[in-house]
């Protein structure tokens, strides 16, 4: 056997050990669910694989469009397991893709070994000691994730079987960086779940347990959420034996944010409801408790007003809500065009104090916009005209099975998937005198 023959035998034999200790490795972290504890061990699994005097895995970070309209950069990388460097240098350096042997890899997503890291220009001196540079990419979903990186202080210390072993190991760990974030993002939705039950359990425990009963009038409202908690409101509270307070709101956004933004809006409209405000003073007072207490981008729409039986007359204050909709006995429809702006937008926003005088036959229909917003397969809004044909065809019934028909009406104009946005309805029919109720 000649002496290039005993040495190939003898590289070879390397290579099988090192592909040994590569299963091993893989095996030892494959049973972590811990991603900085999978990385750490592979670091200090590294060094038997291949020699290095200084090593580190750096991730690529990406932020979003609105943070690099802040001036943000798009991508750098961070370090997230690392041997062997000067952490105070380390972390002064701010790689970005494209920047160095790490971004020229991450960019290109081609590994490189560098014998003589002096002589190559996109070098970036990290550590002074160093002399040859082995970098590979971490490639998850055929996206880089991150790279490889193994420096020494030795000229020409890594070769193309070196590389190979390297490319094996991040493979591998690209799937295990992917399992753990799976398994962490499993984690999140459970535990984002649960918040929105509890949400969700709140919020039902804040809409009314029961419709409202008055003398010579058919009342009920309902709320159908499109996610676990509505950005909806509905509420009515009883002033006296032939008043109540009513209100029906839309808050901006969705999810826990909206759910909370609808909790304070009811505990500001009770708190001014049972002082005896009227409507538009408290509309005024809950503008600016929420201008006050909410982020800019934040607003409700609502309408608010109070229903007196003894003289058949509403008083209502809307704040940038939907026209409520006023069907007569004789099945005409109108859309109410009254109001202000809003609730939060502005600090110092007036409101105004409109009457509505009800006929018996007469259909009061408040509703969110997320009836007349439904779209269906070609993108065509529901709209106002088609919301007040429905209400004239089940103007007949009482108000809870109208508001039933209405909404089955939506369904079929979307093809059974539903509004896109939450809906509420909140619906107030005066009876003729014979079919006047209890309170």
């Amino acid at each position: 056997m000649t002496e290039q023959t005993k040495e190939a035998a003898g590289r070879a034999l390397s290579t099988i050990d090192k592909l040994r200790m590569l299963l091993d490795i893989t095996r030892t972290i494959s049973r972590s669910l811990n991603l900085q504890e999978v990385l750490n061990l592979v670091m200090d699994t590294l060094d038997s694989l291949i020699p290095y005097d200084a090593a580190g895995i750096f991730v690529l970070h990406c932020v979003d469009q609105a943070r690099i309209a802040e001036g943000e950069e798009p991508c750098e990388f961070q370090a997230e397991a690392v041997r062997g460097y000067d952490l105070d240098e380390l972390s002064g350096l701010h790689l970005k893709l494209g920047e160095g042997f790490i971004g020229h890899v991450a960019l290109n997503r081609e590994p490189i070994i560098s014998p003589d890291v002096r002589n190559d220009p996109i070098y970036v001196n990290a550590r002074a000691q160093t002399r040859s540079e082995m970098v590979a990419p971490i490639i998850s979903n055929d996206e880089v994730i991150g790279v490889f990186d193994l420096e020494s202080d030795e000229l020409n210390a890594y070769y193309e079987d070196d590389l190979q072993v390297l490319m094996m190991l991040a493979s591998q760990v690209a799937i295990i960086i992917e399992k753990v974030m799976l398994h962490e993002q499993m984690i999140e939705k459970k535990r984002l779940e649960g918040q929105l039950e509890v949400a969700r359990q709140v919020q039902l425990e804040l809409l009314p347990p029961s419709d409202p009963k008055l003398p010579g009038y058919d009342i009920s409202a309902y709320n159908f959420p499109t996610e676990e908690v509505s950005g909806d409101y509905y509420d009515w509270v009883k002033i006296s034996e032939d008043q109540i307070a009513l209100v029906i709101a839309d808050v901006s956004g969705k999810g826990v944010p909206a759910a909370l933004l609808m909790a304070f809006l009811r505990a500001s409209l009770r708190g001014a409801t049972h002082i005896g405000y009227a409507p538009q003073i408290s509309m005024e007072k809950v503008n600016y408790l929420l201008w006050e207490s909410i982020e800019r981008n934040q607003f409700v729409t609502a309408f608010y007003g109070t229903l007196d039986t003894e003289n058949r007359t509403l008083s209502y204050a809307n704040a940038g809500h939907n026209p409520p909709l006023l069907l007569d006995a004789k099945g005409n429809a109108r859309f109410i065009e009254r109001g202000g702006l809003p609730l939060g937008m502005f600090r110092d926003t007036r409101y105004h104090q409109y009457y509505l005088t009800f006929e018996p036959g007469d259909v009061l229909v408040l509703y969110t916009d997320g009836v007349t917003e439904a779209n269906n397969t070609l993108a065509a809004e529901f709209g106002r005209n088609r919301l007040a044909t429905a209400v004239r065809q089940a103007a007949n019934l009482p108000a809870r099975e109208l508001i039933a028909s209405v909404q089955n009406e939506v369904l079929n104009w979307t093809d059974g998937k539903g509004a896109s946005d939450d809906i509420t309805f909140f619906v107030i029919k005066a009876m003729p005198e014979s079919k006047t109720g209890d309170i």
